[in-house]
């Protein structure tokens, strides 16, 4: 499984995006893997698209990704903390990091 962040989901859905090749190279060599998102990850992918009026269309490219949200509900008191001690957004401080994932054994793309 993968778990994605924002703007890799940004940038393979917007071909002007600077980082659109890296993110496609990315998920097509991981094309066997599953996509998965923190829930407010995606949301977060979605601000842009909403603003433009194509909340819907990118909702529905998302999906046809493959992009499964992880509707885990997460604990308020652990959220906070993690905000408060990292002074990391709180989508940020939702999903797990780089380095959290690499101490636990968990393969991290750069």
């Amino acid at each position: 499984m993968i778990v994605l962040d924002a703007s890799v989901m940004i940038a393979v859905l917007d071909r002007a995006d600077p980082h659109f090749d890296t993110a496609k190279d990315l998920l097509a060599e991981n094309v066997s893997q599953r996509l998965s998102a923190h829930r407010l990850t995606v949301s977060e992918t979605l601000i842009q698209p909403v603003r433009s009026g194509r909340g819907a269309e990118v909702a529905a490219a998302l999906d046809l990704l493959g992009v499964e949200p992880i509707d885990i509900l997460d604990d308020p008191l652990e959220l906070a903390t993690a905000r408060a001690e990292s002074g990391l957004t709180t989508p940020d401080g939702c999903v797990r990091l780089a380095a959290a994932a690499r101490t636990i054994g968990v393969r991290v793309i750069p």
